[in-house]
């Protein structure tokens, strides 16, 4: 499976979590995984980026026509996105 980069923002007691990374890691998809119990700072930007603290968080960050960082895609839940994240990565 072809992947861009993205950053997962995750919490080891979060099962949905552990869902994505085992799905991942099966299928050899390079991530940046932002573990909140370990990086609290990075709540602040999740809830920037999403509205909301809720996890597992997938953030594909795209570049904008002029080479811009443009609006990122927020997909919140990996159970419920799979099908979309599946697509995602493969684009």
């Amino acid at each position: 499976m072809k992947s861009k980069p993205f950053e997962l923002y995750t919490r080891p007691t979060c099962s949905d979590c552990q869902d994505a990374k085992a799905f991942l890691a099966k299928n050899n998809i390079p991530y940046i995984d932002y573990d909140l119990s370990k990086q609290p700072e990075k709540e602040k930007e999740l809830i920037k980026i999403s509205g909301s603290r809720v996890v597992p968080a997938f953030v594909f960050k795209k570049k904008s026509l002029l080479g811009f960082g443009g609006k990122p895609k927020v997909l919140i839940g990996f159970e419920r996105n799979e099908e979309e994240i599946k697509k995602l990565l493969t684009m």
